[in-house]
């Protein structure tokens, strides 16, 4: 189901005003990244809410990208633009200490600790699974945005999907191993299905998607 143009729209002033499409960010500007990301997730079948926060994701900063459009103690901010339940995401996505987190993050009673207030708890399994469907879209558009970067972190990142392959969607597993394992057994048909993305031209005569080739930037700051 699509984000209503709307909310999309609030979401995007709300980031051109606190200066997102100035930010340099891989593939351009942070706007454009958090753009792709959002398309990403839509095109994984994510819900309305899930890809606000994929839009949003990187208002508070991140454990891997410090700067902040929005202090947390702005919360009610972003949450009258897209919505108590996506800014929920987007706060848990960004409040994430991932060196503590990540390791058990699929099990069921894991705990995640806040690295804003250093505190632990044991999120909801969908707000689990949105976490990692996030972080997903997030790391998968920089690995295919830099060959630098995925050739640096590649291996981590797809040992960190298989760690979290119980949380994921099947196209978003798919994803991972097309993009940070590309073997041959991976680029076939099947595989250009799940990687397809809004704007991928599409050839008529076989009905899969042709992706386009995209710019990569000299540099990265993963999120």
């Amino acid at each position: 189901m699509p984000v209503s143009p709307a909310a999309s729209g609030q979401a995007i002033a709300l980031l051109r005003e606190l200066g997102a499409a100035e930010i340099a960010h891989p593939g351009g500007t942070l706007l454009a990244h958090l753009q792709r990301v959002q398309e990403q997730l839509a095109v994984w079948g994510a819900r309305p809410a899930l890809q606000l926060a994929g839009l949003c994701h990187a208002f508070y900063g991140t454990d891997g990208f410090p700067t902040a459009l929005l202090s947390p103690d702005r919360r009610s901010e972003l949450a009258a633009a897209i919505g108590a339940e996506a800014e929920a995401i987007v706060y848990l996505y960004a409040s994430c200490d991932r060196k503590a987190t990540y390791p058990t993050l699929a099990d069921a009673d894991a705990s995640f600790r806040d690295r804003f207030t250093g505190r632990a708890r044991v999120p909801e399994p969908q707000l689990r699974r949105d976490f990692a469907e996030l972080s997903a879209a997030n790391e998968l558009d920089l690995a295919r945005i830099d060959a630098s970067f995925r050739e640096k972190w590649g291996a981590e990142l797809l040992a960190l999907f298989t760690r979290f392959r119980p949380l994921l969607s099947r196209p978003a597993w798919s994803a991972c191993h097309v993009v940070l394992a590309p073997e041959p057994c991976h680029r076939g048909r099947f595989a250009e299905t799940w990687m397809r993305r809004p704007g991928d031209r599409a050839d008529p005569r076989s009905g899969f998607g042709e992706i386009a080739a995209r710019g990569r930037p000299a540099s990265v700051t993963s999120e």
